[in-house]
């Protein structure tokens, strides 16, 4: 098959191949239709098809002879077949239903979707995947319907398609929520082709990546697919870019939600091709290059409002004036509009790869409710780490340039402008020099790796992979330039981003997170549990802090302090869920009120400056070690003191004080607790009258409690088991808690 551009391209005078390849791709199925036909004997068919081939000839205008030469070229490749029984991977079978006009299976078009039914063969244990488990449901990860249709924009010209699927219900039309390979449960998914990449790779490091670094992108597993009978090659199953809890994690907008907070969020919206046939957004023009177009991807087109409209748009035109502006300014600078670590590891992502598609097409936004405008995630990476469209007279790929600055898709004039603001390019320094240390995700050696690894991963699949599509000349060559790229990339890249000490040792407020009340117990009076959530913050400092542009920084909870807000020193506030609900059941004006729910399971907490250096941060659990009375049994945690590590489960206690009966935590070194560890009995002294006493297990079970109005007093903890407990002293100074070892 190799002679058929070579045939082409000589007989055409050199026309560019682009234009043929999408011809050839267009009657590429009828040809396989004629040898089918030819070997069945199926006269009528080969009748049929060879109609539509003369049709194709006038379109050339060849010589008989030359066009019999290319229906040969064709036919022979359409007779090419492969013996596939077996992989070392997952294999996906595909079976598209019947047409009944011509009793086979409805070919996977662009244009709209195809149903069938769709098995993957997935042996857990590691062992051989064979295609004869396709009737052992032991081995069956999927075996159900779903809907399918061929999709990408560029990617559509090569041979080998990609493909987007929805799994659905026996009744073809419901969704049909699954875990497919190990990955969260979703209906949207992707078979990505890896087009125009001969390393197999791109996408599949990319993502790896860019989760390693802390942030979502598409979950990946490679799988041999076959369709309708036809072994198609080796494929990434992805998940689709959608709003959901284990996806982009923001509220899904509604047509309803159109004023206030609700028509803040959630959005997706990408800078992209408009190939796909929805409408265009609103545009900007770059300061070189083609027009940048924008699409909505949530709500979808034909379901935003004006008034969603008009909202996402402005926060981009918002972004776009303060970063043009150079503003920095809490009140009203581009860290009020935007998540800056995300817009900055998008950045790092896009130029450390040299990705010649970056900001220009397939560039994702995202937006909570009353949440910050962030980038991403990143998506297709085929044309990086310099790979480019050869063939087509592209080679943009380079070691040595900005992608936001390379004469051609640079995207929207705000990439240039954050690069060029002094603060936010010594982020952008910093966070590439933490991400290139040993053992990190930007890491030249860590990469190769992990480059290494998957390449044995899918080595004998590529083998078929080749046979089946040639596109794949020389691998280990592909792949030692890679790496090579790799290290003269980091190379280029570190000088040119310059110093960050400016921004490398930032002094955070001595704010902790310290109550979280997660999971509340529901009662007649408050029967709603997510209504009575709520989260304390104490300064541990004696200095009154600013807490202008503060915010949680994770998505699932979102809060931005109001510009010039304080809190002063050595006293706490509350932020809840419900700020009528919170008042009502504590008796205590909360601070403020955050928009979302505490999951009941696990969540992370950042709390971080509006820059997102980290102040403080805790992700806590419902299960064991962490004290599980908080889930559900109407206690709440409590962290044992400001100076423990609240991330630790035994820093933490369960607690049913009443909020209106203030406990501050204190550390007066003149309680003393000893011995520790303790066998049989414990002494408490201080300085002070100690009014009561506590002890409690590590799920916050109260096991003593009792009077004690003396400076100095003894526990008794011969019968208590070995392990960890908290004991709670009581005086007029406050409470002290310190966690008690016994043996």
């Amino acid at each position: 098959m190799i002679l058929f551009p070579i045939l082409i391209l000589f007989h055409f005078n050199g026309q560019f191949w682009f234009d043929f390849a999408i011809l050839f791709e267009s009657i590429r199925h009828d040809v396989k239709q004629i040898a089918k036909a030819i070997l069945s004997v199926k006269l009528t068919k080969v009748t049929v098809y060879l109609v539509k081939f003369y049709k194709m000839k006038m379109i050339f205008k060849t010589t008989p002879n030359h066009f019999l030469v290319l229906l040969l070229l064709f036919i022979i490749g359409g007779l090419k077949a492969q013996t596939f029984t077996d992989s070392n991977l997952p294999i996906v079978l595909i079976t598209t239903d019947t047409d009944p006009g011509t009793s086979q299976p409805y070919e996977i078009v662009d244009s709209g979707v195809v149903l069938g039914a769709m098995k993957i063969i997935y042996h857990t244990d590691g062992s051989r995947n064979y295609v004869t488990d396709q009737n052992t449901t032991t081995y069956l990860n999927y075996n159900g319907r779903f809907s399918i249709q061929i999709r990408g924009s560029s990617s559509q010209a090569a041979p080998k398609k990609g493909y987007g699927f929805t799994t659905l219900l026996s009744d073809n039309v419901s969704n049909n929520n699954v875990k497919l390979l190990g990955m969260p449960s979703e209906n949207d998914w992707i078979l990505n082709g890896l087009a125009f990449d001969p390393s197999l790779i791109r996408d599949y490091l990319a993502y790896y990546m860019s989760r390693e670094m802390g942030n979502y992108a598409s979950r990946t597993q490679y799988c041999e697919v076959v369709v309708n009978g036809e072994y198609m090659g080796l494929y990434v199953l992805q998940e689709k870019i959608k709003a959901d809890s284990n996806r982009v994690n923001i509220l899904k907008i509604t047509t309803a939600d159109t004023s206030g907070e609700n028509l803040t969020g959630g959005y997706i919206t990408k800078a992209d091709k408009t190939t796909g046939g929805d409408p265009i957004a609103w545009s900007t023009v770059p300061y070189v290059g083609s027009t940048v177009n924008f699409i909505h991807e949530l709500p979808k087109p034909v379901d935003v409002t004006t008034e969603q409209g008009s909202y996402i748009y402005g926060q981009f035109t918002s972004l776009q004036t303060a970063a043009t502006a150079n503003n920095t300014s809490l009140l009203n600078g581009y860290t009020t509009v935007i998540d800056v670590p995300s817009f900055v590891d998008f950045m790092l992502s896009n130029e450390f790869a040299a990705n010649v598609d970056g900001y220009q097409f397939s560039t994702f936004f995202h937006k909570d409710r009353n949440g910050k405008l962030r980038a991403g995630p990143i998506w297709d990476f085929n044309l990086t780490l310099g790979n480019d469209l050869f063939s087509w007279g592209f080679d943009r790929s380079k070691t040595y340039n900005w992608q936001f600055s390379n004469y051609d898709n640079e995207g929207s004039k705000f990439w240039t402008d954050l690069f060029n603001n002094s603060t936010f390019k010594c982020y952008l320094s910093k966070r590439f020099h933490e991400l290139t240390q040993a053992g990190k995700p930007m890491n030249a050696a860590f990469l190769n790796t992990f480059i290494d690894n998957t390449i044995t991963l899918i080595s004998e699949a590529m083998v078929r992979e080749n046979q089946k599509w040639g596109t794949i000349q020389n691998n280990p060559l592909e792949i030692a330039n890679l790496k090579t790229f790799i290290t003269n990339r980091i190379a280029w890249m570190t000088p040119q981003l310059g110093s960050y000490n400016a921004c490398y040792n930032i002094t955070v407020p001595p704010l902790v997170i310290t109550k979280i009340n997660y999971n509340p117990a529901t009662s007649v009076s408050f029967p709603v549990s997510n209504d009575q959530e709520f989260i304390e913050i104490t300064n541990t400092g004696a200095a009154t802090v600013d807490l202008s542009g503060i915010y949680f920084k994770e998505l699932g909870l979102t809060y931005q302090f109001p510009y010039n807000s304080t809190i002063s020193g050595n006293s706490s506030l509350y932020l809840c869920a419900n700020s009528s609900i919170f008042q009502t059941q504590n008796g205590i004006t909360p601070f403020g009120q955050y928009t979302r729910n505490l999951s009941n399971k696990s969540q992370k907490i950042v709390l971080a400056d509006a820059f997102g250096n980290t102040i403080d941060e805790v992700t806590y659990f419902d299960s064991a070690p962490w004290p599980t009375a908080p889930d559900g049994n109407g206690s709440y945690l409590q962290l044992t003191s400001t100076n423990l590590d609240n991330n630790i489960a035994s820093s933490w206690v369960a607690s049913t004080t009443s909020l209106a009966v203030q406990e501050p935590v204190y550390n007066d070194s003149s309680v003393v607790i000893y011995p520790n560890p303790a066998k049989q009995q414990l002494t408490i002294t201080s300085a002070k009258t100690i009014d009561a006493i506590e002890l409690m297990d590590v799920y916050g079970k109260k096991l003593v409690a009792t009077q004690v109005h003396a400076s100095e007093t003894n526990l008794d903890v011969s019968s208590l088991s070995v392990g960890i407990y908290f004991v709670k002293v009581y005086s007029e100074l406050g409470v002290k808690i310190e966690k008690l070892v016994k043996e």
